[in-house]
């Protein structure tokens, strides 16, 4: 991903704050899962939680970022978003045979058009989407709510790697 891995300024405007931190965590998707072999890629290290592997949670991520900017926030279809199926528990973390690198350009590409929602709106802009309750959320909220699950993503993302082949580091 093109984006640093830098903290936005200690002084700037809310809208360069919210999507600088954004940003950072963004960067470090890709970071962590430089130098990984497909096999580990795809290696379960938690037993009770077997879905969450470095790609699986970069295949979140992704539709994490489709979800609230593109279905929540502009009332896109939802069709193609694996975390609306319901009929599947953690659709968007069941993948078999995507490569790692491919899933890295989806995100990246996502998070891109992510952006360009969020720059094309004001902060107080509120969701579209009339059939889901979070639909209602400010663009502002949804920024915030994506600093915090990507944060937390990436949290995981620095576990695993360590416990898959022990590297280890923070931007």
């Amino acid at each position: 991903m093109s984006i640093p891995r830098v903290r936005p300024p200690f002084v700037a405007d809310e809208r360069t704050q919210l999507v600088g931190w954004l940003d950072m965590q963004r960067a470090i998707v890709p970071w962590k899962c430089e130098g990984l072999s497909e096999e580990d890629a795809y290696r379960p290290v938690l037993p009770t939680s077997p879905l969450m592997t470095m790609a699986g949670l970069v295949s979140h991520l992704r539709w994490t970022e489709h979800c609230w900017f593109e279905v929540l926030f502009l009332g896109r279809s939802a069709d193609g978003n694996p975390q609306f199926d319901e009929s599947v528990e953690n659709a968007d973390m069941r993948l078999e045979g995507v490569p790692l690198a491919q899933l890295l350009d989806e995100y990246e590409r996502q998070c891109q058009i992510s952006n360009e929602i969020v720059a094309a709106h004001s902060l107080d802009d509120v969701g579209k989407h009339p059939d889901y309750r979070s639909g209602a959320a400010s663009l502002r909220w949804i920024l915030i709510h994506m600093v915090e699950e990507t944060g937390r993503h990436a949290g995981h993302l620095d576990v695993i790697r360590e416990l898959v082949d022990g590297a280890k580091g923070y931007y």
